[in-house]
């Protein structure tokens, strides 16, 4: 193991989780493997894939972005941000919907979408892109009901417990929506380099989207300087925190980072798992950089 594995290693075991992570440098292909083609479970990072399926629907004339969809406040996927935390009926566009499921990872928003998408749509854009170990199972929706069945009739409070932690599904990338680090920077690639069966407008807007993510606490927070640009998604679960970006240098220098972790701790609130997604991430692009 180089100083750099052992140095991203030393890291996530300091943060206490275990972590799997792949970066490339988008130009070279110059790569950090730390475990990059181990299966792992994608929580909100697969919005991205959604994304991506969204705009290539668009480029093929399937749909219209700016086509107007109905959000009634009954029937909204839950969550804390976004749509899934308003009160009142809202009528928007797919591209403003696209906008809140990438930036504050609305759920109910990425639901309207897959609504309008379908699974199998986002499972044909990941597999004609070549990431053969990338699948939706469920919708946000449905992957959030197996976390309430799994946990039982203690709810919210039995995911404190290690017993019921290890029989959710949603944990589970054998069962649920899953990747692999290595997938996730070849979507990012593809994204970055207009070849994700988009035309260079749509990848754009995916960029775009990408650019106003608003969390600061994970990948952005290893790269705390005004002239870089960290454009990504994150994704969470109980004891899961990811996310998978683009770090973007003033000289041009441009590196892909997939970044999957999981924690010891069932806490909600653990600052170092957040952060050492920032840590581990800048670790591996110094190393890319410095080559």
């Amino acid at each position: 193991m180089n100083d750099t594995l052992r140095r991203i290693a030393a890291a996530f075991a300091e943060a206490g989780v275990s972590g799997r992570l792949h970066a490339v440098d988008i130009d070279s292909a110059a790569e950090i493997d730390a475990g990059a083609d181990h299966p792992v479970v994608t929580a909100s990072v697969h919005k991205l894939c959604l994304l991506v399926a969204l705009h290539q629907h668009a480029a093929a004339g399937l749909l219209d972005l700016t086509e107007q969809v109905e959000c009634p406040p009954g029937e909204r996927t839950p969550g804390p941000t976004g749509l899934a935390a308003m009160l009142d009926p809202v009528r928007m566009s797919l591209r403003d919907a696209a906008y809140l499921m990438t930036a504050v990872s609305d759920n109910a928003a990425a639901d309207l979408l897959l609504a309008r998408v379908g699974l199998d749509a986002v499972n044909e854009a990941t597999a004609r892109l070549g990431l053969t170990r990338t699948r939706a199972v469920h919708t946000f929706r449905s992957l959030f009901a197996t976390v309430r069945e799994d946990a039982g009739p203690a709810g919210a409070r039995a995911l404190a417990d290690p017993q019921v932690l290890a029989r959710l599904r949603a944990l589970d990338p054998a069962r649920g929506n899953r990747s692999t680090p290595r997938d996730m920077t070849r979507l990012l690639t593809a994204v970055w380099r207009d070849e994700a069966a988009c035309t260079p407008e749509h990848g754009a807007a995916i960029r775009r989207l990408l650019g106003l993510q608003v969390w600061p606490h994970r990948m952005a927070a290893g790269f705390p300087f005004d002239d870089v640009h960290v454009a990504g998604k994150t994704g969470s679960l109980p004891t899961v925190r990811n996310e998978v970006g683009v770090v973007e240098y003033p000289d041009g220098g441009r590196y892909a980072v997939a970044v999957f972790t999981r924690a010891a701790s069932p806490a909600a609130t653990l600052p170092a798992a957040d952060a050492v997604i920032g840590t581990a991430a800048r670790i591996a692009v110094d190393a890319l950089r410095a080559r």
